[in-house]
């Protein structure tokens, strides 16, 4: 019997692959619903080779090179690999949480007209605490324009970095647009715009707070920059939005 699959895709650079073996680990420790695999996609931001030193010789683990582009066109590249009729996003240094996996594909199943999901996220701080998010919505359907007017407003309520939808819904968008930052953030929106979409609650992931993290580093945050980032965000969701295109799951991909 062909098992459906869930895709996990990382986008990972030379020198911050250290928690690689953890992801790992959060990963292999999943149950999934009857039926179900799952597959990690891991694309190297680059052509050293050196993070796959960390991963195991597992089947399941596919890693792959690229030139530099940063982590959108990373997981882009990854997503041309990806086999699974659902795609997840997982940071290279992030985690999932016990059941994670499982409440995606049960969410997408359950509602057979969303395209997408997101779950709430916990901050993992440096001392081992947990941080829950200060504008997590509740459980239930995320309204496209709602979820704009919190970007706007500088309150974007979910962690683009543990969505899960449709593969067809990713590629379709053109999977993640090339930013330099906030590329996820983007593709959530983008999703939203043309997608019924649904929150999960209980926390999906983890979310390591660590000196190395990109958006730790300077200059990650200059002001210019990343107000003409929000106007390409903003300028791609309003275009989809007038499009009047409304994403409707492929038949013979309907979980």
């Amino acid at each position: 019997m062909t098992k459906s699959t869930i895709s996990i895709v990382t986008a990972v650079f030379d020198g911050g692959h250290r928690y690689l073996p953890d992801a790992f680990r959060s990963i292999a420790s999943q149950t999934l619903p009857s039926g179900w695999t799952w597959e990690w996609i891991v694309q190297e931001d680059g052509r050293t080779g050196r993070p796959a030193s960390l991963l195991p010789a597992d089947h399941r683990v596919r890693y792959a090179t690229g030139p530099r582009g940063g982590a959108g066109v990373a997981r882009t590249l990854a997503l041309g690999r990806a086999t699974g009729e659902v795609v997840r996003a997982l940071d290279a240094d992030d985690l999932l949480t016990e059941g994670a996996l499982a409440r995606d594909i049960r969410t997408l199943t359950s509602e057979p007209e969303a395209g997408w999901c997101v779950s709430a996220c916990l901050d993992l701080l440096p001392d081992g605490s947990l941080l829950s998010g200060p504008y997590d919505p509740p459980a239930g359907p995320l309204d496209g324009a709602w979820l704009r007017e919190q970007y706007e407003a500088d309150r974007f309520p979910v962690v683009g970095t543990h969505l899960a939808a449709r593969t067809d819904l990713v590629r379709a968008l053109g999977g993640w647009p090339a930013l330099p930052a906030l590329e996820a953030l983007a593709l959530a929106l983008a999703c939203s715009a043309v997608a019924s979409g649904h929150m999960i609650a209980e926390p999906g992931g983890f979310y390591r707070k660590h000196a190395g993290q990109t958006t730790a580093q300077p200059g990650y945050t200059h002001e210019a920059e990343f107000a003409l980032l929000r106007r390409s965000i903003l300028s791609r969701i309003d275009a989809l939005t007038e499009s009047g295109w409304r994403y409707s799951p492929m038949e013979s991909l309907l979980l």
